[in-house]
């Protein structure tokens, strides 16, 4: 009978049958989804597959939803969770259908509903998850919930906060929670840092970098506290949290909050995980299990637990390789794009005759790219989005050509190209050539513009791309004395106030760069 498949696999699993008794329950008590039933109790969908298996024809379906059947359900009534235990069990998907109402911070996440609604807001309209980083949406009330922990236990009025990576929001709920605390975002999607700065109204800043290839220069030792939910892999939680370590200003009062989950069917992937935080010299202070839910995740139980870490040391973080996703083209098993397609972008790449071809490189922006090359070739093959405009502003040759995805933002539609140009086109002159060399690739070559073809707006403009590596401030003074032929103290003058002078160009979001070029060009005017 089922009955005894269900007990069975209650004793397979030991001291550890608890979660399987709160997927029985909710069954139990109601119609739930299989998202539900791997969410609320936070259990691998794996696992919750195992539970319906068992149930067999005891369980029925509605749609998406599934229920133990009701003349059943007293049969079932010794698996439930212990009486004692029951309010720790969500029976609703309503607002507070993550609530463990026996913790005390989880019952203000739902008694802040003003807060709880803003955030729901904020996570409606926000820009579409990316597989290739593997975004997973935390739910409206985890990033609440961090807010409030945040908050209760730490003093954060007038401390800087840095998010590495917020698709999840935290910055906005943070700032709903204590708007005296100094909140900077940091991240590879440009769309979201866009979002992040207009939902707040400016008041989160926002920094552009792919953690690969370094961090702004400006956020290095500059946080009190690094909050990040980075990639589930060992690299990517190496790398994420290394390059945290170094945002730290003071080591000893500093602090990192990671979120990580892992399978319990797989618990030799969390001592790798582990491990390597270890190696960084990370004390774990805390470990609060099942802290994040998120709206997808299933193979953790769309949970994750909240890492508290204390450094010990501050080290140089020198990732060894660019896969350190679960999906897309820069996950860990990814396979790169053939030798065919380098080939065949070595022999697309401008160059003078008189030189040699040039070696296909990989990506990276840190620095300028290509001294003394006549050319370059780029392998951006595995380019999420952001890398074709990067690697363009580091350019130092004025020839390049680039190997992106055939379904890149910046080159799959006339509207993305013609952005992309608008941002460029007075350093360089691009040219398209889709499914080339085969159906899924595209190589972007880029000539150099004559400076003898423009205008003094345009030669200004042109000045400050090709030192993007430079401070802002700085390069847009120097282009002003070069094209105008005035003192430094008139460029200044011209320049006037702009919140981004202190930054590189290379590390501002794309729509901030987008905004400030018609500056620079005007003050050539």
């Amino acid at each position: 009978m089922a009955t005894e498949l269900v007990r069975a696999l209650l004793e397979s699993h030991g001291a550890h049958a608890r979660k399987l008794r709160r997927v029985l329950t909710l069954l139990s008590d109601d119609w739930h989804t299989l998202a539900d039933l791997v969410r609320l109790p936070a259990v691998p969908r794996r696992t919750v597959q195992d539970v319906l298996k068992a149930l067999d024809a005891d369980v029925e379906t509605n749609g998406d939803r599934f229920r133990i059947v009701p003349s059943r359900v007293p049969a079932y009534a010794e698996f439930r969770v212990p009486a004692h235990a029951e309010s720790r069990v969500p029976t609703h998907t309503g607002p507070t259908a993550d609530a463990d109402l026996a913790d005390p911070l989880d019952a203000l996440v739902s008694r802040n509903t003003t807060h709880l609604r803003s955030i729901s807001a904020d996570i409606a309209s926000v820009p579409p998850p990316l597989a290739a980083l593997d975004h997973v949406q935390a739910t409206a009330e985890t990033a609440l919930k961090r807010a409030l922990w945040l908050d209760s236990q730490y003093d954060l009025d007038g401390r800087v906060l840095l998010c590495l990576g917020d698709h999840d929001l935290t910055s906005l709920a943070v700032c709903a929670v204590n708007p005296s605390v100094s909140v900077v975002v940091v991240d590879v999607d440009d769309r979201l840092l866009a979002y992040v700065e207009q939902r707040s109204g400016g008041r989160v800043r926002t920094l552009h970098a792919d953690f690969r290839f370094g961090l702004p220069p400006t956020v290095l030792e500059s946080a009190d506290l690094v909050f990040s939910d980075p990639p589930y892999t060992p690299e990517g939680m190496a790398l994420f949290a290394g390059r945290a370590v170094e945002c730290l200003a003071d080591l000893g009062q500093g602090r990192l909050l990671l979120a990580y989950g892992f399978s319990d069917r797989t618990p030799a992937l969390g001592l790798k995980v582990q491990q390597e935080l270890q190696r960084l010299g990370l004390v774990f202070e805390a470990i609060l299990p099942a802290f994040h839910r998120f709206d997808g995740a299933q193979a953790i139980g769309s949970a994750a637990d909240l890492y508290v870490c204390r450094p010990t040391t501050r080290r140089s973080v020198t990732p060894g390789r660019t896969t350190i996703y679960t999906h897309g083209p820069q996950s860990v098993e990814a396979t790169g794009p053939g030798s065919k397609a380098l080939e065949a972008l070595v022999d697309l790449a401008p160059r003078p005759e008189s030189s040699p071809p040039p070696k296909p490189r990989a990506p990276g922006w840190a620095d300028p790219i290509g001294r003394g090359a006549a050319s370059l070739a780029v392998d951006l093959s595995g380019d999420p989005g952001p890398w074709l405009l990067r690697t363009l502003l580091a350019c130092s040759p004025g020839r390049m050509a680039a190997l992106v995805s055939n379904n890149h933002p910046n080159v799959s539609s006339a509207a993305g190209q013609a952005e992309l140009t608008s941002l460029v086109d007075t350093r360089f002159a691009l040219r398209f050539l889709r499914s080339t060399p085969d159906g899924k690739h595209c190589v972007v070559v880029a000539d150099q513009v004559l400076a003898g073809t423009l205008d003094a707006g345009g030669l200004a403009v042109r000045e400050v791309l090709m030192r993007a590596h430079g401070k802002l401030g700085n390069v847009w003074r120097e282009a002003l004395t070069i094209v105008l032929r005035i003192t430094k103290r008139e460029a200044r003058e011209r320049i006037g106030e702009h919140d981004d002078l202190e930054h590189r160009l290379i590390d501002l979001p794309r729509h901030r760069i987008a905004a400030l070029l018609p500056l620079i060009r005007e003050s050539a005017g």
